[in-house]
Order: structure tokens, then sequence, then C-alpha cells
């Protein structure tokens, strides 16, 4: 885990956002948790493993699968991650290019 470090907001991380933790704060705007504008910027890792928390206990009840959220929730889930698809490959991020690549 990083230490001492804050994360640099969804909108600065690598790969356009498309990451794990771009992924927690997409699902916490999802589950509004989170506002869509709060881009976490600043947070330290112990905030961000916080949300995760909150985010994995709000997928619970769907058994962490889209296809078990209700029509609404699949509806903004959809808009969510077509923006940020979009979005990433806008600044370059190819889905089929790895860490390596």
């Amino acid at each position: 885990m990083k230490t001492n470090q804050c994360y640099p907001g969804i909108d600065h991380d690598q790969h356009g956002g498309m990451t794990d933790i771009g992924r927690i704060i997409r699902d916490a705007w999802l589950f509004e948790i989170l506002d869509e504008n709060e881009t976490c910027a600043g947070w330290s890792y112990a905030q961000i493993d916080q949300l995760y928390d909150q985010v994995t206990e709000a997928w619970h009840a769907y058994g962490h699968l889209v296809s078990n959220l209700p029509d609404d929730l699949r509806a903004r889930h959809a808009k969510i991650y077509a923006r940020a698809v979009k979005r990433a490959r806008d600044h370059g991020w190819d889905p089929a290019l790895t860490d390596d690549d």
C-alpha cells in the first residue's frame, strides 16, 4: 500500500481513469456514495480503502453483478461507464494494451 501519498484524482489517473481506483470511484457515483463531480483528488489511500469498503457493501445487495441491478441503476451504470470509456479512449487508452506494452 502506498503511504504518505495522495491520489491524483480520477481525471489525472493513468489510463484515463481506467484503473481499479477509477472503478471504485465510478461505482461510488453509481450508488450515490459520492457526487459525480467528486474526483477524489488529494485523497489519501486510506480514504480510498474506506470508499472501497462502502462500494463493496453497496454491491453486495446485487451479488456484485451489473445484471442484478434494477433497471434504473443498470441504466445509470451504462451511462457512467460509457462516458468513462469514451474519455479514456480520447486520452489514448487502449483496452487491448497491457502494462507491459
